[in-house]
């Protein structure tokens, strides 16, 4: 048995596993309902006294009633959802009548049209289908202006072929052309009716899918460095994804890609043994990391002995020495805390690995590269070339050290291989697309990635730009501090709040609630209404 079919077992036992479950705390309401529904009505005449233990309202009547009518639509979704999921478990259910989830109504219509064009024209190569919504109708598909002017034909004529080839459907209810052919498309209201019902009584249900083991890196800011807006993005974006695939039923693993390794390390340890000679002893109250790293970073650039020192450091806290890893430990727990405290604010979830998760699995992978003969020399660096890749990359440094390259190969290497993977996916700014580009084609040539069996995505979106449409910063030129832009934001909406005399009604812990949903609710909505 497969891994992939194993896991649809498991996904569907555990499923109906819960679903009986909760059928079976509420199975003995409808029993009693039907034992009781004639003796409350006829109590409800006055020809028969209940119990002192039977002492129901109409309200409470009503809603056993209601109770009642739910667990029924329920049996039924039940019973229609395992007849339609007999027979091989890899196979996704069927859904000829919609009835088991929520429809979406665009991709039903778009199947529904690109079937009609190839039956009307069957010479017809892969139609663009454009679905919209109309103010004429409920949708409009304008298929036939596009194959008109290929077809060179009469649009009006080619939208009548096309409507004359829709194939009756429980969806629609009525086609008509307007102007040059333009079809309106008009919803069964009978359909309609049932995709509500279903929502009301059984909330949105997703559709039946085979579960993958989806992995999406996100979020992902440098140890040292405060998040700022730009890491908004990323991790508003890759929350939503994750959101979405989790609640179609996937197995979805949240990392967090931390910058947690490299040469800014050894600043900061030179700096942390100048400012807290104890440190390994006792961990270093550090008030503010965002300030250290800024002094380090300035001894480095105006101090020859001290940047000496630093490189040293390196040296050593890539060889695993206990104080130096001590002194590494010590920096990235304060980061990570400071992390988490955005994190909790904005209801994220994730999973923190950094780069130095990947430093043995680097030193593994190179070896592996060099002895494959991917691997060439340039300038006393280590490149690696691949069809497809504008740039090479630089597996290994002139000075034997690694890059961000040689991480992203162990990455999505450990991520295919030891995490299993089905599906990968990267929430980066788009500035970051030529490297994938080139990594992605490397790994492919290394036979580590390989398109048939893993899917892969860069999803991309443009950097915060502030009013003179430059990257986001603040006056003295730094970039505007995530928590600055939170704070705001609870600012902003508890002004709004009073405006509307809310904390006048609310208990303080229920306006602090508000408060916060409103604030934070707004940063991800402005943040997700962007397509770029």
């Amino acid at each position: 048995m497969s891994d992939s079919t194993l896991r649809e077992y498991t996904f569907r036992c555990m499923k109906a596993e819960k679903e009986a479950e909760k059928l079976a705390t509420r199975l003995q309401t409808l029993v009693e309902v039907e034992k009781l529904a004639s003796r409350l009505k006829t109590h409800a005449t006055g020809n028969v006294e209940l119990g002192e233990d039977e002492d129901f309202s109409d309200k409470e009547f009503t809603n056993l009633v209601n109770e009642n009518k739910k667990l029924k639509y329920r049996i039924g979704i039940l019973k229609k959802s395992i007849e339609s999921q007999g027979g091989d478990p890899s196979s996704p259910a069927k859904d000829d009548n919609f009835s088991n989830h929520m429809c979406n109504i665009l991709g039903q219509l778009e199947g529904i049209f690109k079937k009609a064009v190839l039956s009307a024209y069957p010479d017809v190569i892969d139609p663009v289908i454009q679905i919209q919504v109309s103010k004429h109708a409920d949708y409009q598909c304008n298929a036939a202006m596009a194959l008109a002017k290929s077809l060179k034909k009469n649009p009006r004529e080619v939208g009548q072929m096309v409507v004359k080839n829709v194939a009756p459907s429980s969806l629609i209810s009525k086609l008509d052309l307007s102007g040059p052919g333009f079809i309106n498309i008009f919803l069964c209201q009978d359909f309609i009716k049932q995709q509500v019902t279903n929502v009301v009584l059984n909330g949105v249900t997703p559709p039946p899918t085979t579960p993958k083991r989806v992995i999406v890196d996100f979020s992902s800011p440098n140890i040292a460095k405060e998040m700022h807006v730009g890491h908004l993005r990323s991790t508003i974006i890759g929350d939503s994804i994750c959101r979405l695939l989790e609640f179609l039923g996937h197995d979805v693993l949240r990392l967090n890609h931390l910058g947690d390794w490299g040469t800014q390390f050894g600043m900061l340890i030179a700096h942390l043994q100048d400012s807290f000679p104890d440190f390994a002893k006792k961990s270093p109250p550090i008030a503010d990391l965002q300030a250290f790293y800024k002094q380090s970073k300035q001894r480095f650039d105006e101090d020859e002995a001290f940047k000496k020192r630093a490189y040293e450091a390196v040296v050593k806290l890539q060889a695993h020495d206990p104080v130096h890893i001590k002194g590494w430990d010590d920096i990235c727990n304060i980061s990570k805390k400071e992390f988490e405290m955005v994190y909790e604010r904005l209801g994220i979830r994730i999973i923190h690995r950094g780069e130095s998760y990947y430093q043995s699995r680097m030193e593994t992978l190179v070896k592996q590269l060099d002895d494959a003969g991917f691997l060439e020399q340039d300038d006393g660096r280590k490149v690696m070339f691949a069809e497809g890749a504008d740039i090479p990359l630089t597996v290994v440094k002139s000075d034997g050290g690694f890059t961000y390259d040689t991480s992203d190969m162990a990455c999505i290497k450990n991520r295919i291989e030891e995490e299993k993977g089905d599906w990968l996916i990267y929430v980066t700014d788009a500035g970051q697309s030529q490297h994938f580009k080139s990594f992605l084609a490397c790994a492919k040539k290394a036979g580590i990635y390989d398109l048939s069996k893993t899917r892969v995505d860069h999803v991309v979106f443009g950097v915060v730009l502030g009013e003179d449409k430059k990257k986001f910063k603040t006056r003295s030129g730094d970039t505007v501090r995530l928590v600055e832009l939170l704070d705001e934001g609870l600012q902003r909406s508890e002004e709004k709040l009073k405006e509307k005399d809310r904390h006048k009604v609310l208990s303080e812990e229920e306006f602090t609630k508000a408060r916060n949903a409103v604030a934070y609710g707004c940063i991800k909505y402005a943040d997700l209404c962007h397509d770029s």
